[in-house]
């Protein structure tokens, strides 16, 4: 039997090697990411619906693939399991218990390459929001420090990773719900490109293709062998995008080469930048011409206001859509919804079909201009959050707005706040945490956030100070030794043309060996409580 602490010194391919060897057996493995489970869960609220029953029984069976009898968590929206509960974060699909009747298109991939599911993990109310706070199942926290969010919409996810609960689990990303997180926990977080990965059977596609499900990681190498085990077109898909070259795995061995690298710490949408952000791209820069490559500040020619528009018009005509659906699967009321989702769902309602059809048209602008930038730059680099993660709470929307909000749905006046400059507004507040994620989406280019900085935090009382102290304050944990303040991870982002990720991983590989991540662990790991 695997220590815990065995267990989590190693990666996802580290553990499928012990059972090729026959070192450890792929129940022995489930039983100690259960225990693992049993000391941080809960404080940090990762895992709400477990499937440990489900999971022994296949842990007994036969099992191949590359990941053969690694423990894995899915996440609680699209990644749906036969017959085994998914609430998407919303209260009348828990009550419902709904359960769907076959297995997600993914998740039959991910079986494919031999994990072993034993949960599903916290997610905000239909994924809509860039924290984890449902009140179906409560806030989830990060292991880095409890009263800060792991990030949205992946945040169980990645709060199960970084606290050492499982190397790898399941994750999508509609907006930066894969790299939010992972800038969040200290985790790597790779977007694939539009179509690359699967969605169906019941989608297959969501937001115009913006959706895509992949995993978040500890290591690259167990993110590059996973997109090796579940890229590829599904039946019936619409965006069929060229196969890769080789292997994934195998380009985490390649030289990129000297490459021309465009980075910007300017927010797109004109809102503040923290400067422990700016700082970890200014780094992330010059580790980047350390390794040989050229790095100058440059933007793409888009408008990131409007482009910040035309996504939540997208956001929030898909959770109307969503909204009535669920009303009419469960027989529920509004007041079974948070009210910020029934918000949502009402702006989306009062959404003219010409509006948003003209702003989907503008993604192609996007698409365009972005292109033209890539033929100039092979990357482009940005902070992945605008700010170091907020404590639990702090982007809750305040009592007051909420009051507001019940009054105009009340009085049914969406239609009428629409005409106003509501929107711009909502996009400012709701995207300035998180302004530079959603360009990857809408492109549907590839990219990833890298853990490369840790950001100085203080008490809630005490103000941080702007300039960001030496990193030599911090031990190997990741825990500071002055002043009495704490490190949160503060994840960098780079992406790439469609059809790059190959060269996303061989650049995240070379981040990754000049400047390694994996013997950071948070104050609350699995292997030290």
């Amino acid at each position: 039997m695997l220590s815990i602490a065995d267990y989590a010194r190693h990666d996802g391919l580290g553990l499928a090697e012990l059972v090729r060897r026959r070192e450890v057996t792929p129940l022995e493995l489930l039983e100690t990411a259960i225990a693992a489970a049993g000391k941080v869960n809960p404080q940090i609220n990762a895992i709400v619906t477990p499937m440990h029953d489900i999971a022994r029984a296949r842990a007994a069976e036969p099992l191949a693939g590359p990941f053969a009898g690694v423990p894995f968590l899915a996440k609680d929206i699209f990644q749906e399991y036969a017959g085994v509960p998914a609430s998407y974060g919303n209260r009348a699909l828990k009550d419902a218990r709904f359960a769907p009747q076959e297995h997600a298109e993914m998740i039959v991939r991910w079986l494919r390459a031999g994990v072993v599911v034993f949960g599903r993990t916290n997610v905000p109310e239909f994924g809509a929001k860039a924290i984890t706070e449902a009140q179906a199942w409560g806030a989830c926290r990060n292991p880095w420090n409890l009263a800060h969010t792991p990030g949205g919409s992946s945040g169980g996810a990645a709060a199960a990773v970084a606290s050492g609960i499982v190397p790898i689990a399941g994750a999508n990303d509609g907006g930066g719900s894969i790299r939010i997180p992972a800038a969040h926990c200290g985790l790597f977080g790779f977007k694939p490109g539009r179509g690359r990965t699967p969605m169906g059977p019941r989608y297959v596609e969501r937001m115009h293709g913006a959706v895509i499900d992949h995993v978040l990681t500890r290591s690259v190498r167990d993110s590059a062998a996973m997109l090796d085990a579940t890229h590829g077109p599904e039946l019936g898909a619409l965006f069929h995008i060229a196969p890769p070259e080789r292997p994934y795995s195998d380009e985490l061995s390649r030289d990129p080469g000297r490459l021309t690298i465009a980075y910007s710490t300017r927010s797109p949408i004109g809102t503040p930048v923290d400067a422990e952000a700016i700082q970890a791209v200014t780094q992330a820069a010059r580790l980047l011409e350390t390794l040989g490559h050229h790095v100058e500040e440059a933007n793409p020619d888009i408008d990131g206001m409007q482009l910040g528009k035309d996504f939540i018009t997208m956001w929030f005509a898909t959770c109307a859509a969503t909204f009535d659906d669920i009303k009419r699967r469960t027989g529920c009321g509004n007041d079974a919804f948070e009210i910020d989702t029934r918000a949502m769902a009402a702006f989306g309602r009062a959404t003219r079909a010409n509006a948003y059809v003209e702003g989907y048209m503008r993604w192609n602008d996007y698409a365009r201009r972005l292109g033209e930038f890539h033929q100039r730059y092979d990357l482009y680099l940005t902070p992945t959050l605008a700010m170091p993660p907020a404590r639990v709470g702090e982007i809750r929307t305040p009592d007051w707005q909420q009051a507001v909000l019940r009054v105009l749905l009340a009085l049914h006046l969406e239609g009428l706040v629409l005409k106003t400059d509501i929107v711009e507004q909502m996009v400012e507040e709701n995207l300035k945490w998180v302004p530079f994620t959603q360009l990857a989406n809408l492109t549907g280019t590839p990219a990833m956030s890298v853990p490369l900085h840790w950001a100085r935090c203080r008490a809630a009382n005490a103000k941080r100070p702007a300039a960001a102290p030496d990193r030599g304050a911090m031990d190997g944990s990741g825990e500071a030794r002055d002043d009495g303040g704490y490190l949160l991870p503060l994840g960098v982002q780079l992406s790439a043309t469609p059809g790059g990720e190959g060269l996303l991983f061989r650049v995240a590989a070379q981040l990754e060996q000049a400047q390694p991540w994996a013997q950071r662990r948070p104050p609350l790991h699995v292997a030290s409580v």
